[in-house]
Parts: structure tokens; sequence; C-alpha cells
């Protein structure tokens, strides 16, 4: 089974983010209710992790355009 996992995540990693990103989201709505919910949650409180660490100045940013580059 771990073999089966690490080469379905090789795969995956070699995709395009969009299609990275659907199967993310293909993966969450495959929960039942309650379960997303909960994944929900623990989304939530990493963003306003994340945006606190931003305001205090603990996260290196980039300009988007630079972001963008990567991509192209």
């Amino acid at each position: 089974m771990i073999k089966t996992k690490e080469k379905l995540l090789s795969e995956i990693l070699k995709l395009s983010p969009v299609d990275k990103a659907q199967i993310v989201e293909d993966i969450l709505s495959s929960f039942e209710s309650r379960d997303r919910e909960g994944i929900d949650k623990l989304w939530e409180d990493e963003v306003e992790n994340r945006i606190s660490a931003y305001e205090k100045g603990q996260i290196k940013t980039k300009p988007l355009k630079d972001v963008f580059k990567k991509f192209k």
C-alpha cells in the first residue's frame, strides 16, 4: 500500500498546479459532510495563523509577478 501511495504522489506532483488543486478538491469532496466540516475548520485555523504570522512579519513574501514566473 505504501508503494502505491508513493507512486500516486509521485505522479500527482508531476501535474500542473491547477490539476493538483482539482485533485485536492475532488478528494476533499469525497469526505462525508461531518468530516468535511472538521477539515474546513482546520483550514480556517491555518489561514488565520498564516494571516497573523504575516501581520507580525514572521512570513517572507514574494511579489506576485515573481510567483507567476515560476509557473510559466
